[in-house]
């Protein structure tokens, strides 16, 4: 059937129609539902508001103390062990996975590398790629019993927190290395605590071990397969598997390329501490997670950025420190970072509402 000799289509549509229906649909959302769909494209816009935020507000009530340069880069020494195992945690979490034992890796690494170099005389860089193999091993049997062995890696991890953390105290005999010690048999272990002074701030090497650990793995996860591989599958596991991805040997490398960062951490552990101690970094699991969680990163996977994670240790160390220059008890501190996390997840379950 025709009208005018012109053929009718049925169910064609024109640029103009398209082009129509497109505005009425963006005329339809309200600023609300606007700012929800893009804060679900660019997740760390919340925590860097924050952190503008909690830095306008202490500046507001400590005063130059808190803007001072020494503050704020002593502010950057306190997060850097954070930052690190975040870094790692983060990897985890866009899997939709979790680790709540890197920092018993950590902790695990320090020993084992500290005592190798510092009582048995192993040459310092031999004992510090012994730990880099440690870590990476602790790492890998987190992936293989999460990828092959198919248990939940909040079980997993949780299990394997327990084994490491017997692990190191049995082996350091719970006994600490005093940094006399550590400086006079392998000073090399204390070179990330080096620091130089530029305009009155105060800066350190593994501040920077910390900056270029995490500038690789933003490369790694926004620039390769690799990262768009991790990505896909934290976001829907059976869809990247069904769209060619091998998503058991991406799991496994990212928990082993996990436990390698997290022994790249007790490197500057022990540059912060200086000694070598199996009590040490105790916190350093639920740290990682709430720097994660804070900066953007969603706990269900799929989601989430490198920067956002630096971001969300230093909030935690910008609450913490401008709380205690104020004057407040520490539990008050524990409060402000236990209240974030909670936002941070509610905000983080409001804005997965929005269909990507």
């Amino acid at each position: 059937m025709s009208v005018a000799g012109e053929p009718l289509v049925v169910g064609a549509t024109t640029a103009t129609d398209e082009a129509n229906f497109a505005r009425f649909e963006e005329q339809q959302h309200t600023p609300v539902r606007r700012m929800q769909r893009a804060l679900h494209r660019h997740p760390t816009i919340v925590p860097f508001v924050v952190l503008a935020f909690g830095i306008l507000i202490f500046s507001a009530i400590v005063g130059a103390r808190f803007l001072a340069p020494f503050n704020l880069s002593l502010i950057l020494q306190q997060v850097t062990i954070v930052g690190m195992i975040g870094i790692a945690q983060t990897l985890v979490i866009l899997t939709a996975g979790v680790d709540l034992s890197v920092g018993a890796i950590m902790i695990l690494v320090t020993v084992v590398t500290g005592h190798l170099a510092v009582t048995s005389g192993v040459p310092t860089v031999f004992a510090v790629l012994i730990g880099l193999a440690i870590g990476m091993g602790c790492g890998a049997i987190n992936g293989a019993l999460v990828t092959f062995v198919r248990l939940p890696p909040f079980i997993v991890t949780l299990g394997t927190w327990s084994v490491y953390g017997a692990i190191f105290l049995w082996y350091s005999g719970s006994q600490t290395i005093r940094s006399q010690d550590v400086l006079a048999h392998a000073p090399f272990l204390q070179m990330t605590g080096t620091a130089w002074s530029f305009f009155g701030a105060r800066f350190t090497f593994g501040t920077l071990v910390t900056v270029i650990t995490a500038a690789l793995m933003w490369y790694v996860l926004n620039r390769t397969a690799f990262g768009r591989h991790v990505y896909a599958t934290g976001d829907d596991q059976e869809a990247a598997r069904l769209a060619g991805i091998d998503t058991r040997r991406t799991v496994l490398a990212v928990y082993t390329l996990a436990g390698l960062i997290c022994a790249l951490g007790a490197w500057v552990l022990i540059g912060r501490i200086g000694a070598i101690s199996p009590t040490s970094g105790g916190s350093a699991n639920l740290d990682s997670i709430t720097a994660t969680v804070i900066g953007g990163t969603s706990l269900f996977g799929g989601r989430g950025s490198i920067v956002g994670t630096l971001v969300g240790a230093l909030i935690v160390g910008v609450f913490r420190n401008g709380l205690a220059l104020a004057g407040l008890d520490a539990l008050w501190q524990e409060f402000a970072v236990g209240l974030l996390i909670i936002v941070a997840v509610a905000l983080d379950q409001w804005i997965r509402r929005v269909s990507a």
